[in-house]
């Protein structure tokens, strides 16, 4: 129930996520930004961000329903944007800078309110409101705090000293009369906001720099996160901490914040983790939550108090604050998505990557899982490719690495091949089985010698965004290319260079790329929700954009035959295009219930299979582009599982969990 009201409230967001992890993750909604860009702060109604873009002293407001910018950049600040905060009632929003100046801006109107705050002699590294609006607080690396008339502009009082390192962190009391600091001192301070004095002695116990403080929504409590790993509460008015640190966060907390309602507080942290403790217990509540890859630099809680947001540098994530469903077990029949599947050679198997951290091998007739593979460290296996003999399997994943199995033995071959920078999104063996080339979110095409587990030349660059699609031509020639920098570019593969000028035409992320059999035709996929063909020796596109998708296309294949196209969507389904008319074939493919993420063809051109991130895998007949029916017995039950849905005919899928089960779906 709960995914279908996210859904219907936040449409235009990736995913909403729930599995079998070791660490289980509350229900979340995921939301995907700009490359370019970066999360720098949340809106009180949850519904809206403020990303800092590539130049880093350009602010923009976005919202996340519509997946649509607000208004005007807002421009200004010479230098990096450090910090931002909103106004209580969402209409102005406060900035701080490496310029030295904090700053007002007009959000409907995307214009500064007056002149740069002037005062501080360094970096401004955090900025908030106060509850009433009326004025703004900022914290510099020239050590001190300074208060600011909000509608006047002007400095309130002399700037409150007493730090001395670099104040990293700062908020208003909800009552307005005092305001926490947090240091690189290692110490919290607490200051009478009108009088401009330190209250009290400085608040000590973090053994490393604090970077993050809030009062709770009474105004009794201080919560501090700090690089020494720890979350610290402290009684406000006694100035002294409250039980033990908590603890359990591996790597630098950076943010905290407290609930609407005070009963829990929320910190994100360096070890890509968010984690909720019960205030007045002391003790983490539930298991952490993950999925963010890289560190988590800021929490939010909604002002209705039923969500929290988390962000890293290109990812919110959303939380439900009302119902822990970490707590207690998952619910049976869940893995991870699945984002990766590709037929073997034969057309007798499939492999599936997923972001359960396998790679899984199934009989394509009967559903049979055949092998799982399984390695310390593999990571997320964002994509997987049999080689041209089917003995092995190359894989991609979120550790920077490519990996090589054995079918046959269900094993590792040699040493990960490493080389990447950044997450491997897609990977491929040449037509002869001498290469494998992949891409990667660090912008670069490797080439890879899969005997000697040794990178061939340097990489391929020219990419200026993820590079997220790669394939061979069919003859091992030339390699193609599909990135977030919107262009499809084509490769010597021996010589590592560009072949012409990219392949312009797309308006948004390219995310999928694919040669024809004879080697004339690339066909592309990406999130502006259209299919390209492009002329792969005039670097041309062929036709107009084949359009019918309601949402990003993730994945694209040509037919054996090379007379069709396949694309898998974030709208769900499976569409098949006439190649040389550049038609849709019949309706699309409809059944998944989750965004479609990988397809491709059988050998024989006669099934298309898909993966998805409702967790399933299914085949259909390409021919009558229907599901494929099939009745196999539940794994591990004495009695066959059959599920009815009558919107779909015969079609099978494949769940995948500790225990398999295939759900004949026939029309009755």
């Amino acid at each position: 129930m709960l995914c279908r009201v996210l859904r219907a409230k936040f449409p235009c967001i990736a995913k909403v996520a729930a599995g079998q992890h070791k660490e289980w993750p509350s229900v979340q909604i995921q939301f995907h930004v700009p490359e370019t860009t970066s999360i720098i702060g949340f809106f009180p109604d949850g519904k809206r961000i403020v990303l800092v873009s590539a130049d880093v002293k350009t602010m923009s407001v976005l919202d996340m329903e519509r997946g649509v910018q607000i208004g005007s950049p807002l421009q200004g600040h010479t230098d990096y944007v450090t910090s931002v905060a909103l106004s209580p009632d969402g209409a102005r929003i406060v900035s701080g800078s490496s310029d030295k100046t904090v700053r007002v801006w007009d959000v409907e109107r995307g214009v500064q309110i007056g002149s740069p705050l002037q005062g501080h002699t360094h970096t401004v590294r955090s900025v908030a409101f106060s509850p009433d609006g009326t004025r703004i607080v900022s914290g510099s690396r020239d050590h001190t705090v300074r208060v600011w008339d909000a509608e006047r502009g002007v400095q309130v009082n002399s700037p409150l000293q007493g730090h001395t390192d670099q104040v990293t962190s700062v908020a208003f009391s909800p009552d307005n009369t005092r305001i926490v600091s947090g240091s690189r001192d290692n110490t919290v301070r607490v200051w009478d906001a009108d009088r401009g004095v330190q209250i009290g002695s400085p608040l000590q116990g973090h053994t490393n720099y604090v970077t993050s403080v809030a009062f709770s929504p009474n105004g009794i409590r201080i919560v501090s996160g700090s690089q020494d790993n720890t979350v610290r509460i402290w009684n406000a008015e006694m100035g002294v901490q409250i039980g033990s640190p908590l603890q359990g966060h591996t790597r630098y907390v950076l943010s905290v914040i407290f609930s609407s309602d005070g009963t829990k507080i929320v910190s994100a942290s360096g070890d890509e983790t968010v984690r909720v403790w019960d205030t007045e217990r002391g003790v983490q509540v539930g298991k952490s939550l993950q999925g963010h890859i890289g560190d988590v630099r800021l929490v939010a809680v909604s002002s209705d108090g039923t969500r929290f947001m988390s962000s890293s540098d290109d990812t919110v994530r959303v939380w439900d604050a009302e119902r822990d469903v970490q707590i207690g077990s998952p619910p049976q029949g869940l893995s991870h998505w699945i984002f990766s599947v590709a037929f073997s050679p034969d057309g007798t198997r499939i492999v599936s990557g997923s972001f359960d951290n396998t790679v899984k091998i199934w009989d394509a007739e009967t559903g049979v899982q055949i092998c799982r593979l399984v390695q310390d460290e593999i990571g997320q296996v964002l994509s997987v490719a049999f080689a041209p003999d089917g003995t092995r399997i190359v894989s991609g994943s979120n550790n920077k690495t490519v990996r090589i199995w054995d079918v046959e033995r269900g094993v590792q071959i040699g040493s990960p091949l490493h080389g990447h920078t950044h997450s491997v999104r897609s990977v491929a063996y040449s037509p002869d089985g001498t290469r494998i080339v992949s891409g990667s979110h660090d912008k670069t095409v490797r080439v890879w010698d899969p005997e000697q587990g040794v990178q061939i030349g340097s990489p391929l660059q020219g990419h200026t965004g993820y590079v997220f699609s790669v394939a061979f031509s069919p003859d091992g020639t030339r390699i193609v290319s599909g990135s977030y920098d919107k262009t499809v570019r084509v490769w010597d593969a021996d010589r590592g260079v560009q072949i012409g000028s990219p392949l312009q035409g797309h308006t948004d992320y390219v995310t999928s790329v694919a040669f024809s059999s004879d080697g004339k035709r690339i066909v592309s996929g990406s999130h502006d929700n259209t299919v390209r063909v492009w002329d792969a020796e005039m670097g041309v596109q062929i036709g107009s954009p084949l359009q019918g998708h309601t949402g990003y296309v993730f994945s694209v294949a040509f037919s054996p035959d090379d007379t069709r196209i396949v694309s898998g969507s974030h709208d769900n389904t499976v569409c098949v295009w006439d190649a040389n008319r550049g038609v849709q074939i019949g309706r699309p493919l409809q059944g998944h219930t989750g965004h479609v993420f990988s397809v491709a063809f059988s050998p024989d051109g006669t099934r298309i299979v898909s993966g998805s991130y409702d967790m399933t895998v299914r085949v259909w007949d390409a021919r009558r582009n229907v599901g494929i029916c099939n009745d196999v017995e539940r794994k591990g039950s004495h009695s066959k599982e059959k599920s009815m849905y009558s919107s779909l005919s015969g079609e099978f899928s494949m769940h995948f969990s500790d225990i398999v089960i295939f759900n004949l779906i026939c029309n009755r």
